[in-house]
C-alpha cells in the first residue's frame, strides 16, 4: 500500500510539473521571477506542507512522499521547487516548538499558500556557523526588541512572515539562540539589497535588516534559548529536502542528456563519441540511483522517528548535492557547445545545482556532522 501511494503521488506531481513548471523554467530563470500561476498551482494542489498534519491544514502525507514531491518539481524547475523547501523551513520550527495557538494561527495559511514565509538565519561572515549569531533579542517586559541583519533571505520582500533566529546573549553562543516570528510590516523591519545569484534565480534572496523591531512575547517559538535544539531538529528534515532538490535537478539533466543522445547520435552508434556517451550515461544512471536510495532511506528514518536520521540526512545532502554537480557538469560536457548555451536547459541546471552544496549548511559542515555520528 505504501509503494502504491508513493507511485500515485509521483505520477500526480509529474503531470503538474511537466504541464505547468517545465515549459516556464527558462523564463523563470531569465526573468528572475516565479509567476503567480506557479504559486497558485502549488497552493490549489495542497503542495505546501504536504507532511504537515491535516488538523493544521497540511496533507498528512509521509516525509518520504514530500521528498518525492520536491524531487519531481525540481526535475522540471529548481526555483519553483525551492518555494516548497523554503516554506518547509518556516513551518518546521512552528511544528517542533510552537504552542497550539501558534500552530493554529500560522500553519493553516502557510500550508494553503495564503501566507508566504521566509527564514533569516545566515549572517555576514558566519554562513555555516549556526552556533554564532549576532542578531540580538533584548527582553523588555512583555516584548522583545530585535536588532541585526540577515543575509540571503529567500523570499524577503514578498514574504508575509519571517522566522528569525536571534540570540539573547552573543557570548553564550548556541545557548542563547531563540526563534521569533516577525510579521511583514512590523516597524523597524526593512528589506535590503538583493543578491545577484548564480542559479535558482526565480526566487529572490535579499538582506533583512532589523532595527529596534519590537514584538510581543507570544511571537517567540519554543522559549528563550531553545532555538538551537529546534534548529537541529529542523535541519534533520530540511537537509533531506535539499537533497531531494539536488536529486531532482540531477534527474532532469540526465533525461536531457538521454534525449540529446537519441536525437543526434543515432547515425554514429559505432563511433568513439557515442561509446564515450554511453559510459557517461551509465555513470549518471548509477550515481542517481545510489543517491535516490540514500535519500529515500533518510525519509523512511524520519517517518519512523529514528535517531539515526541526523547522520543520514547529512549523508544524503552531501551525496545528492555532489551527484547533482557531477551529473549536470557531465550533461553540459556531453552536449558540448550546445550544452554551454541556453538553447538547452542543462547549463541552467548546472547553475541551479550548485546551491545545493551549501544550502542548509555547506558540505564541509555535513562531513563534520557525519564524522560526529561515526565517532559516537
Amino acid at each position: 500500500m505504501i509503494q502504491e501511494e508513493i507511485s500515485m503521488v509521483r505520477h500526480f506531481i509529474q503531470s503538474i510539473a511537466e504541464d505547468c513548471f517545465l515549459p516556464a523554467a527558462k523564463d523563470v530563470d531569465q526573468l528572475q521571477r516565479i509567476p503567480d500561476t506557479h504559486v497558485r498551482k502549488l497552493a490549489e494542489n495542497r503542495l505546501f506542507g504536504t507532511s504537515v498534519p491535516t488538523r493544521f491544514g497540511g496533507g498528512g502525507l509521509s516525509h518520504l512522499n514530500q521528498l518525492i514531491i520536491i524531487e519531481e518539481i525540481a526535475r522540471c524547475c529548481g526555483s519553483t521547487s525551492m518555494l516548497l523547501t523554503n516554506q518547509e523551513m518556516v513551518m518546521n520550527p512552528i511544528l517542533l516548538g510552537g504552542t497550539e495557538e501558534q500552530k493554529m494561527k500560522y500553519l493553516p495559511p502557510l500550508t494553503s499558500g495564503d501566507l508566504i514565509g521566509a527564514i533569516g538565519i545566515t549572517e555576514e561572515g558566519i554562513t555555516s556557523d549556526l552556533e554564532t549569531v549576532y542578531t540580538t533579542a533584548e527582553k523588555m517586559g512583555d516584548y522583545y526588541v530585535l536588532n541585526g541583519k540577515k543575509l540571503f533571505v529567500f523570499n524577503a520582500g514578498i514574504a508575509d512572515i519571517y522566522m528569525i533566529v536571534a540570540t539573547m546573549d552573543p557570548r553564550i553562543k548556541n545557548a542563547g539562540l531563540t526563534y521569533f516570528i516577525v510579521e511583514q510590516g512590523t516597524p523597524g523591519l526593512t528589506v535590503g539589497r538583493e543578491a545577484g545569484k548564480m542559479g535558482v534565480k526565480g526566487i529572490p534572496a535579499r538582506e533583512l535588516i532589523l532595527e529596534n523591531v519590537k514584538i510581543h512575547h507570544s511571537q517567540l517559538i519554543g522559549g528563550e534559548g531553545k532555538g538551537f535544539k529546534i534548529l537541529k531538529e529542523t535541519l534533520n528534515r530540511t537537509r533531506l529536502s535539499v537533497a531531494a532538490l539536488a536529486l531532482g535537478i540531477a534527474q532532469g539533466a540526465y533525461e536531457e542528456a538521454i534525449k540529446y543522445a537519441h536525437k543526434f547520435m543515432r547515425s554514429s552508434r559505432e563511433s568513439l563519441r557515442f561509446h564515450n556517451t554511453q559510459l557517461m550515461l551509465a555513470d549518471m544512471a548509477t550515481e542517481i540511483e545510489a543517491a535516490r536510495r540514500l535519500l529515500y532511506y533518510g525519509g523512511e528514518l524520519l517517518d519512523s522517528g529514528s535517531a539515526e536520521v541526523a547522520g543520514t540526512a547529512s549523508m544524503a545532502k552531501l551525496f545528492c548535492s555532489n551527484v547533482a554537480i557531477k551529473v549536470t557538469t557531465d550533461a553540459v560536457q556531453m552536449l558540448e557547445g550546445s550544452g554551454y548555451t541556453d538553447d538547452y536547459p542543462v547549463e541552467r541546471m548546472l547553475r541551479d545545482a550548485k546551491i545545493t552544496q551549501f544550502y542548509e549548511g555547506s558540505n564541509l559542515i555535513q562531513k563534520l556532522v557525519i564524522a560526529r555520528q561515526v565517532l559516537l
